[in-house]
């Protein structure tokens, strides 16, 4: 996943403008390797990230902070997403590749605890695979449709009038859907 999350980590940061600077805390949901909050803290020096995850897993994210010298603005979280507190005052919220591990109605109780724990004019960005409409296209996308199918319980990869709804009936005012080229991934914005 290293690889890939590198190459898509900064696309995402500079989609985001996160080079133009300024004070900004990001929460990074799932975190992972921790490289999408990097990004954010090598292309923005008044950037702080809190990144969440279970305890061993941080652990990676810790020492990828540490070999870019970017440690001193990264703090983990240790715990899980659905139960453990964000705290509140943050800017972006990140959920990449995540909510397609999740049922609807999990992902709502989620989006609501990320929709509280932004600031007025937050956001929360989702990037992932997102297929269109018809969810048989583009083919990468609805590939990852039976992945989700055979690997998960309830997850789904939802196309981006589903998770419009879900962020909408967790309290966000609008969505937007933007492609991420040169990759196949897409990023969701959902503004508080």
């Amino acid at each position: 996943m290293a690889p890939s999350g590198a190459f898509l980590s900064t696309l995402l940061a500079r989609f985001l403008g996160a080079g133009i600077g300024g004070r900004v805390k990001v929460l990074d949901i799932a975190a992972g390797h921790g490289l999408y909050g990097i990004a954010l803290l090598r292309e923005n020096p008044q950037a702080e990230i809190v990144a969440l995850d279970w305890p061993k897993v941080l652990m990676v994210a810790q020492e990828n902070a540490e070999a870019v010298g970017v440690a001193d603005r990264f703090r983990a979280l240790p715990g899980n997403a659905l139960a453990t507190e964000f705290g509140e005052g943050y800017d972006v919220v990140l959920l990449v590749h995540f909510l397609p591990d999740l049922d609807p109605t999990t992902c709502e109780r989620l989006l609501t605890k990320v929709h509280a724990a932004l600031i007025p004019g937050g956001q929360a960005v989702v990037l992932g695979l997102i297929p269109n409409e018809d969810r048989v296209s583009p083919p990468t996308a609805a590939a990852f449709n039976l992945v989700m199918l055979a690997t998960t319980g309830g997850g789904d990869s939802y196309p981006f009038s589903e998770l419009d709804r879900m962020f909408r009936n967790a309290g966000f005012d609008r969505t937007e859907l933007h492609d991420l080229p040169p990759s196949t991934e897409r990023v969701v914005i959902a503004h508080r």
